[in-house]
């Protein structure tokens, strides 16, 4: 449990956080496919690409680097850097300057993804306060954000993995399960499940041919827009987070490296597009909130507005902000780790 909870922080969760709702939203508003704008056609593809994004493929990214480093790194006593993995191409020269530059990218990719999480997160979490607090969303509130943050994690840092780290991520995964099961419970359950097996099935049935897809015919931006950005997204993130998994998977076997790294997190991803997706879908489908104009503030406040068609919106809402913030706090405590 504690190294998936580990996985999660420093992979994704702040992003799941973030896209759960308002993702399958925008693509119900702007759907891919030249599909026709809020139809159930639309409907349906916003889920398959939510997890077509959230799924196999960012997973995979990772094991692959992940497995990759663990090997150097533990097998043939590496030095745990990206340019370990150049050894069997260009012999010792992966510890020349090839090596150091190709580490030096490692770095900077590295930034530049964990800067984008981290930039989600933060006017996410200036929207819950803006919700929940009043506190109006402004620069100075997004920088005291981050100043918090930045407290929170040189403390967690500097405890180690076995400590700050691995506490901060057993509690966040436990908490997220909290969240999860209450907006289940709370919100359109057997629309849920009912959204969960349907689109499970049309994702297999259509993975090859979204790994695939371009649009050279229609002029269509949607691709790029989307998928190549989460491409990007994710190959930046691979060294970091490749040599966190590496970092805190010895021991354990290649099976379970590839069961606990790729397929878990995937069907746990699923179910968590599924319940936040498919909740908002429904809202916005059965006229129980307008996302569409929620989405028209930001993508940060579709959580909260769809917390507004549920019980105890203000408890959830309490609840998503302190998971933000930890997550926060542990995507940046892995890459001051790696880094």
């Amino acid at each position: 449990a504690s190294w998936m909870s580990m996985l999660f922080a420093a992979g994704m969760g702040i992003g799941l956080v973030f896209w759960g709702a308002a993702e399958p939203i925008s693509h119900f508003i702007k759907p891919p496919e030249g599909l026709a704008p809020q139809s159930m056609e639309a409907a349906r593809a916003s889920m398959r690409y939510a997890f077509f994004h959230w799924g196999l493929h960012p997973w995979a990214i990772y094991a692959l680097i992940g497995l990759a480093m663990a090997w150097f790194q533990f097998n043939r006593n590496g030095r745990g850097l990206i340019s370990d993995l150049l050894q069997p191409v260009i012999g010792a020269h992966h510890r020349g300057w090839i090596g150091t530059v190709v580490n030096v990218a490692a770095v900077v990719a590295t930034a530049i993804g964990v800067a984008t999480t981290l930039g989600f997160g933060t006017i996410q979490i200036a929207a819950g306060l803006q919700r929940v607090f009043g506190i109006g969303d402004s620069i100075p509130v997004q920088l005291t954000i981050i100043a918090v943050a930045f407290v929170l994690y040189m403390a967690s840092t500097t405890s180690g993995v076995n400590r700050g780290i691995k506490w901060l991520s057993n509690f966040n995964l436990g908490l997220a399960a909290v969240l999860l099961a209450l907006v289940m419970v709370l919100g359109p359950t057997g629309f849920i499940f009912d959204t969960f097996t349907t689109t499970i099935g049309s994702y297999l049935n259509s993975l090859v041919t979204m790994s695939l897809r371009m649009s050279p015919f229609s002029g269509s931006t949607w691709v790029a827009d989307w998928t190549i950005f989460y491409w990007a997204w994710w190959i930046a993130w691979a060294p970091f987070v490749g040599s966190f998994i590496a970092r805190v998977s010895r021991g354990r076997s290649i099976r379970e490296f590839v069961l606990g790294v790729v397929i878990a997190p995937s069907v746990l991803g699923f179910l968590w597009f599924s319940v936040f997706g498919g909740t908002a879908l429904w809202s916005q489908i059965f006229g129980h909130v307008d996302l569409a104009q929620a989405l028209g503030n930001g993508y940060e406040t579709v959580l909260f507005t769809m917390f507004d068609s549920l019980p105890m919106p203000m408890v959830l809402s309490v609840i998503a902000l302190v998971l933000l913030m930890i997550f926060f706090v542990t995507s940046a405590d892995s890459a001051v780790l790696v880094l």
